[in-house]
């Protein structure tokens, strides 16, 4: 164990047929399949603006967006899936059904549905600018393949904030109605965007076995200070209000100062129990069994080469 983490404290990376300690093993099966699903339930609520986004520009938009989900989905399943050793089932299959059952977390953001187009520009910015701030620093983790599916994710992550802040940046150069509209997907999103990067540092004992794997590089609370830091400028050049009375810059500390998480909230959506934990399941669930044909038509081609 002593000369593990040497090695990755030395910054090298661990490979798949590398020897490495079992709970470094189970570590990176739950962080890695839970991020691929994460990526493929976040599909969803973007997936139902398809039809209505307002015009064939933003359409084309969206589903290039939507289709990168699914690419990252597939590079961090494969990804997982270098971890299986006899001892630890790590397939996509099982790791795909453990999410369907219940067993395996995704980002409690997506358990929030998208009302207005303008949520569409809020989960570009909001949600996909938490995910860069958390996965930048996963490019420098220490297990090879998921280093290296970081890299490519990153890359696209930062085009879908970007995407999201155009559609902000427009609707609030807009009239009223949609400045508001532009203020509401804001309230909406601000506190389950800060939610995203998981409870305080004293209350999450696998961040801390992360950090000394070398697998997560930063704590919860210094992403969630820098991500607050970064994007409050952003919002104010946009006209809009946060919706934290508290938030207030600190000239001493040189951060924001900002109010308590709703963390009932965020514990009762962990639950299964947030405005759309059984509609996303279910959708999975469905897809899953009106497509498997296409699974098994597959798989029998594959045995005739």
């Amino acid at each position: 164990m002593e000369k593990f983490l040497e090695y990755v404290h030395a910054e090298n990376k661990v490979e798949p047929k590398d020897l490495m300690p079992e709970d470094y093993r189970k570590l990176l099966v739950r962080q890695i399949s839970q991020h691929a699903h994460s990526e493929v339930v976040g599909m969803l609520p973007e997936a139902n603006w398809i039809t209505r986004a307002p015009s064939l520009r933003r359409k084309m938009a969206l589903l290039a967006k939507i289709q990168d989900e699914g690419g990252h989905g597939l590079y961090l399943y494969a990804a997982t899936e270098t971890l299986g050793d006899g001892k630890i089932t790590a397939d996509r299959d099982s790791t795909y059904e453990d999410m369907l059952a219940g067993k395996a977390k995704y980002s409690s953001i997506f358990n929030y549905p998208a009302l207005s187009w303008a949520d569409i520009g809020a989960i570009g910015w909001l949600v996909d600018g938490a995910a860069i701030m958390n996965q930048v620093m996963l490019m420098g983790n220490s297990y090879g393949p998921y280093s290296r599916a970081m890299v490519r994710i990153c890359k696209e992550e930062s085009f879908h904030q970007r995407q999201g802040y155009e559609i902000l940046l427009t609707l609030c150069r807009g009239t009223e109605q949609q400045k508001q509209l532009a203020q509401d997907a804001l309230n909406r999103f601000w506190w389950p965007a800060l939610m995203m990067f998981g409870p305080n540092d004293d209350h999450s004992p696998n961040s801390q076995k992360s950090m000394n794997y070398f697998v997560k590089r930063e704590s919860n609370d210094s992403l969630r200070q820098r991500f607050i830091d970064v994007t409050v400028p952003q919002a104010e050049y946009l006209g809009l209000k946060v919706p934290d009375e508290k938030l207030k810059w600190n000239e001493e500390r040189g951060h924001y100062d900002f109010g308590e998480m709703p963390w009932e909230e965020f514990e009762n959506v962990l639950k299964g129990n947030g405005p759309c934990n059984k509609q996303r399941l279910e959708v999975k669930r469905k897809a899953r069994e009106e497509n498997a044909w296409v699974k098994e038509a597959a798989m029998a081609f594959a045995g005739k080469i």
